[in-house]
């Protein structure tokens, strides 16, 4: 490996953020139609088929050992996980349920001001990058004490006898 680390496309790049488009959707939940919110959650499911195919190649070419086919596996697998977690199903669950929140509390409030529809899609929004980094972070930490652990694998971590570079 080189004394620099790689820069990951998918996960250290702007890139990142197409992961998050279903937030966005959801954000704007409230004032777009449903085909809308789903076509985001496209768009983000994309991103993470992506990454999982790039990461599964890039150890298919680097592997010349007899455990390819298990190491391919591997990789794929726990990017799937990962991505599926940290970009769609933990965010999108978390931007929902902040604008069904805020839309609770439209609905108890008497001020006319703030039952505009667009405030909680304005919040969604504003609450996207509060949520990024600590749910990456969380799913991080979750895979390393479950699947990782179960399994043997870690991505920063050379597989059975291949040189990562």
């Amino acid at each position: 490996m080189n004394d620099q680390e790689e820069v990951d496309l998918y996960r250290d790049t702007y890139v990142r953020y197409l992961g998050y488009a279903n937030e966005v959707g959801e954000a704007f939940r409230s004032l777009v139609p449903k085909s809308v919110v789903w076509f985001s959650y496209a768009l983000s499911s994309g991103y993470v088929l992506a990454d999982t195919v790039h990461k599964g190649a890039k150890v298919y070419q680097a592997d010349t050992t007899p455990q390819r086919t298990k190491n391919v596996l591997l990789s794929t697998s726990d990017t799937l996980i990962w991505q599926s977690f940290a970009s769609v199903i933990i965010p999108g669950f978390t931007i929902n349920r902040i604008c069904a929140a805020v839309q609770f509390a439209q609905r108890k409030s008497a001020r006319a001001a703030w039952k505009k529809p667009w405030i909680t899609t304005l919040i969604g929004l504003v609450s996207i990058p509060f949520i990024i980094h600590p749910i990456d972070h969380a799913v991080e930490r979750a895979m390393d004490v479950s699947y990782r652990k179960w399994t043997g694998y870690h991505p920063k971590e050379p597989l059975c006898g291949v040189k990562h570079e």
